[in-house]
């Protein structure tokens, strides 16, 4: 493998029903910062059907090329035809970083696709940059330069893991959705698109579809709340959530949790914050009867502001919070929620 073939930063521009996902932009946002290291260009791939209308979407994102793989065969998402078509682009375009959101499609594309082109993939990963590997000088062993070093959490979240793929390209990983920022949209920005289609072959490896079925939930997804109120193992029972619930009520918000809460049975896994769960942004997160492990903090550290309720004062939730209550939550929360509800009151 001549490694000096490879240029560019990839992403896999996830599409469904002919809508661009959101992980789409994070990953073009972060691209835009590697290919600056790097001193080259960001290139989205496109993979559906009838789906070249949404290019000036990726270029208004970051994407100065976009790549389209139009066909009937990629109308709905299936393993075989999409992983031809990603695999194909990567042979034919070589590029040096592929970027794929850790999303169900892409927890399933991005192995397959890795194990085609014959390269390594780390998965979920929460830090991509560009720097040296070794990450320290070894003696007798040349230290590369410009690699893409990927953290991801490893052991259940209870460490952390670095790691680079030096000698083979693409270096490719999926990547958690909510953790890196998409740019401001740059409106009439305009990328150059090029069709490129490997052909299809249906055979026996294509799954047929006889049905899709769209579940409804009515449980908000808590990347996107402006609020929320997140409680821990500290909360005490799930039936103590019912305060939480009510200060989150009044806020227009939504309840989160912490690892502890999920593991317990209190709460499902959709509401955990955290490496383990999902990283958050909103412009105010409670943390109510949360210690503040590094693991949790790691997916709300990016919060505007911080308001941790806690009563123990050496915990260490209160090193990255904005504004500290050392008390009882089941005496705190209540009150805060009468006094933002008279608040509220008086102010119509």
């Amino acid at each position: 493998m001549n490694l000096e073939e490879y240029k560019g930063v990839y992403v896999f521009a996830q599409q469904v029903d002919n809508e661009i996902s959101s992980i789409a932009f994070e990953l073009l946002g972060k691209a835009k910062d590697l290919a600056k290291d790097l001193n080259t260009e960001v290139t989205a791939v496109l993979v559906g059907s009838g789906v070249k209308g949404l290019a000036d979407q990726l270029a208004e994102y970051g994407a100065d090329k976009v790549i389209v793989v139009d066909d009937p065969e990629l109308k709905d998402y299936r393993t075989e035809p999409y992983a031809h078509a990603l695999a194909s682009v990567i042979n034919q375009y070589k590029p040096e970083i592929m970027l794929v959101g850790a999303t169900a499609i892409g927890r399933d594309l991005g192995p397959r696709v890795s194990a085609r082109v014959a390269t390594g993939l780390t998965a979920d990963c929460t830090v991509l940059e560009i720097g040296d590997f070794p990450l320290q000088a070894v003696p007798g062993q040349e230290q590369l330069h410009n690699q893409l070093l990927m953290t991801r959490p490893a052991f259940g979240g209870n460490t952390i893991a670095t790691i680079a793929c030096p000698y083979n390209r693409p270096q490719m990983a999926t990547v958690r959705a909510g953790v890196m920022q998409k740019i401001d949209p740059i409106k009439g920005a305009k990328a150059v698109v090029e069709e490129y289609n490997p052909g299809f072959t249906p055979d026996n490896k294509y799954v047929e579809i006889l049905d899709i079925v769209k579940a409804v939930t009515e449980t908000v997804d808590i990347m996107d709340a402006k609020i929320l109120v997140s409680g821990g193992r500290g909360v005490g029972s799930p039936e103590n959530f019912k305060i939480l619930e009510e200060l989150a009520e009044v806020l227009g918000g939504t309840v989160s949790c912490s690892r502890a809460v999920v593991d317990s049975g209190w709460k499902p896994k959709d509401l955990q914050v955290g490496q383990t769960g999902k990283t958050v942004r909103p412009n105010v997160y409670f943390a109510i009867g949360i210690s503040g492990a590094i693991q949790h903090v790691a997916g709300m550290e990016e919060s505007d502001i911080i308001v941790a309720i806690n009563k123990d004062a050496d915990a260490p939730i209160f090193d990255v919070a904005d504004y500290g209550v050392v008390g009882d939550l089941n005496k705190i929360v209540p009150k805060l929620t009468a006094a933002l509800k008279a608040e509220i009151a008086a102010a119509k």
